[in-house]
């Protein structure tokens, strides 16, 4: 993280006048950071430049993506009391929001691994400013980041295709694409994925279609011959409850929203040494 971003957040939770902190003795002191749950950690660099900011001493021997155990020590921290209390919560923050997702997207890759070798990939359903570290749990925890932007991938999406049509907005995507973008199309039926398949994209995304229609889809390109030409994703209200279902299918790649945006905090805390 930049420092210009991480002193945006200092400025948010310092706020203009922190006498909270400064009540305390100013003294060099110890703590621990841990989790109090099983988890799949992520966030470790974040905090870290948090703890170099305020200049405390750091050590941890986890990275993220590690499995942590309830009660185990992430981080040792060594330094000045002030400092520890500005740099408590903002590090706590960071490491259970984004652990939560990695913890989410473990579960869900562990879930489909079971069937298939299928990518579990997160969407930009994202935190405003948020975005590279959410898409960077989302990997601590094996999942695909999908796009980062809008500029990785030319995704025609169906209000694209309510103005232009399909043959339209497939043909001015490849005559403006940049020969490294892959272009992808979202249809919502069998007969839109044929049609788009024969129009040579990169990537056809099945979007609200249940696992039933899914899975009929597939079985068509397949037979048609087209599958081998086009990866095939699938989107759309898919959750930890009905994955299994869609792992089923034989896509290539399930995107979930809700890794991130359904993700539950993991609980860490802070522990001084008396």
């Amino acid at each position: 993280m930049l420092n210009s971003e991480l002193e945006r957040f200092i400025r948010e939770d310092l706020g203009p006048y922190d006498l909270s902190c400064t009540l305390v003795p100013e003294k060099e002191v110890e703590a621990v950071i841990f989790s109090k749950e099983e988890c799949t950690i992520a966030g470790i660099d974040v905090a870290m430049s948090i703890f170099r900011y305020f200049g405390l001493q750091a050590t941890t021997s986890h990275r993220d993506g590690d499995q942590i155990m309830a009660k185990e020590t992430i981080f040792s921290l060594k330094g000045s009391s002030v400092s520890m209390l500005r740099a408590e919560r903002l590090s706590l923050n960071f490491l259970g929001h984004l652990s939560g997702i990695a913890t989410m997207t473990s579960k869900c890759v562990e879930i489909v691994k079971a069937f298939s070798d299928t990518r579990v990939a997160c969407t930009r359903k994202t935190i405003p400013g948020m975005r590279s570290l959410e898409k960077i749990a989302v990997v601590a925890g094996g999942g695909d980041t999908h796009r980062f932007s809008l500029s990785d991938c030319i995704m025609l999406k169906d209000n694209h295709i309510k103005l232009m049509g399909f043959e339209a907005a497939i043909r001015e995507a490849k005559k403006r694409a940049s020969f490294t973008q892959k272009i992808e199309v979202e249809v919502e039926s069998m007969e839109e994925a044929l049609l788009v398949a024969g129009l040579e994209v990169d990537i056809i995304m099945l979007d609200n279609m249940s696992p039933g229609e899914v899975l009929r889809t597939v079985q068509t390109l397949k037979k048609a011959g087209l599958k081998e030409h086009v990866v095939i994703e699938v989107s759309g209200n898919i959750n930890i409850g009905n994955l299994e279902e869609y792992a089923k299918t034989g896509v290539d790649v399930i995107s979930m929203g809700s890794l991130i945006h359904a993700a539950r905090w993991v609980d860490v805390s802070m522990e001084f040494s008396v």
